[in-house]
């Protein structure tokens, strides 16, 4: 009712016999549009490339975001020519203009957010707005023979209805192998999902993995298929712990721990630095041991709780 009343009241002083000159319909649509754009919260992209949610304070992280600050305490992954950070109910995710994807995407998991009434029954994939064109969209992917792959995954987010809406937005998607995102990184995802109902918490970022040559590139589009997917996962209690995943992005089945790796191994590929706010020491501790004993794997089915 407000967005109509302020659209009439723009269109009467532009076009109505008041003393301004008489504007275009394109300016006033231009301007209609503006509003509706604000109205939504679309943030401009030239703010946010200036903007890094990790150099800014609380009260600037509002003003980029449009929300709270995001609590991501061990500190949001750095990298040099990183792109276009965006906040959501349950993650942030930092957007690559030339990929139309994610580089990384990180969140808080909770053993509280491993449930809810939130459901992705009916969910729709949705194009991104707040992002510049060209963007991907959900039609990018169709009879691509890839998945759209959650980076945070929607079992993540039953805890929020707007948190499951938000999941489903393309710049938490990447194209993904159909076995693997069905499989083994499914798997992942579960095991994942039982550390924070067991620890209490763990904080996770995951990603794709560009290396240098040709990819392959789907849908209008044309985005680019990336070749392989890092995780990283930190629990704080009972003591500092962190471990990494990196999955090819092709067929195959394996054990969990075929992919597992130190976090100074996936910074060495990804080129990312993690977990910038712990002290020296613990990170020294958490990014050096893969120690499988550190963590208790459980066995998980596959298409389970996707």
């Amino acid at each position: 009712m407000r967005t109509n009343i302020i659209m009439m009241l723009l269109e009467r002083f532009f076009l109505g016999k008041r003393r301004w000159p008489r504007l275009s319909s394109l300016t006033v649509l231009a301007v209609i549009g503006s509003f509706l754009l604000w109205r939504n919260d679309v943030i401009p992209h030239d703010i946010l490339n200036q903007l890094s949610l990790e150099n800014t304070t609380t009260a600037a992280r509002k003003a980029i975001t449009g929300g709270e600050a995001f609590e991501f305490a061990p500190g949001l992954p750095q990298r040099n020519g990183d792109g276009m950070p965006l906040q959501r109910k349950g993650y942030v995710t930092c957007y690559n203009t030339s990929t139309l994807q994610p580089d990384w995407v990180a969140w808080r998991l909770t053993a509280g957010h491993c449930e809810g009434s939130a459901k992705r029954d009916g969910k729709k994939f949705t194009e991104d707005l707040s992002v510049p064109s060209p963007r991907a969209d959900t039609y990018d992917y169709s009879r691509s023979g890839y998945d759209r792959g959650h980076m945070c995954p929607a079992a993540d987010n039953r805890w929020s209805h707007e948190a499951m809406e938000q999941s489903f937005l393309m710049t938490n998607i990447c194209p993904q192998n159909q076995e693997l995102n069905r499989g083994d990184w499914n798997e992942i995802e579960q095991q994942c999902r039982i550390w924070a109902k067991e620890y209490g918490k763990v904080y996770i970022v995951c990603g794709p993995i560009f290396l240098r040559g040709h990819h392959k590139r789907i849908g209008k589009h044309r985005v680019p298929v990336p070749d392989a997917f890092f995780k990283v996962v930190l629990r704080l209690t009972p003591e500092p712990r962190g471990i990494g995943f990196i999955c090819r992005n092709t067929d195959g089945s394996h054990p969990k721990d075929f992919y597992v790796n130190t976090l100074h191994e996936v910074e060495r590929v990804t080129g990312y630095t993690f977990l910038p706010k712990l002290d020296p020491k613990t990170a020294a501790i958490v990014k050096s041991s893969n120690s499988l004993k550190d963590w208790r794997f459980t066995p998980t089915r596959y298409y389970k709780n996707r």
